[in-house]
């Protein structure tokens, strides 16, 4: 995440286009890391996450977030777990496997452990998600 988000001129590419980044390749003996994922085409999109909560004070849970693209895929993320609180903005950096472009909807859930009171609720005040690749929201 030191990086994130990308530069104005763009994130640093290898390959073809690495020759649009002069600066970067005035640089010797770099290492690179490429975060994929599981499944074909194995490319990821990195997506800051800050999510502000509402509701009880307090509580054991988790919180995650539901992807779901244009043709029906969805892909579940884990934001934060453990003791959750209305006071803190949780902030996490995911690698998704569903291109920004073609993003449906994104859905909030909230799994409360079994000691948590009954009527106890905890919602989202806001999520916020941006795309490191050209600052979308």
């Amino acid at each position: 995440g030191d990086c994130f988000p990308c530069p104005q001129e763009g994130c640093p590419m290898m390959g073809y286009y690495a020759d649009r980044f002069p600066e970067k390749l005035k640089r010797v003996n770099q290492k690179h890391f490429l975060n994929t994922a599981a499944d074909p085409p194995f490319a990821t999109w990195r997506q800051q996450v800050l999510i502000k909560l509402s509701g009880v004070k307090k509580m054991r849970g988790d919180i995650n977030l539901v992807f779901h693209d244009v043709e029906g895929n969805r892909k579940e993320y884990e934001v934060a777990s453990g003791v959750l609180s209305q006071d803190e903005v949780y902030t996490k950096y995911l690698d998704v496997e569903i291109n920004p472009k073609n993003i449906k909807k994104i859905e909030f859930l909230w799994n409360k452990t079994i000691f948590t009171l009954l009527w106890a609720r905890l919602g989202a005040e806001t999520v916020n998600i941006t795309y490191g690749g050209d600052g979308h929201r």
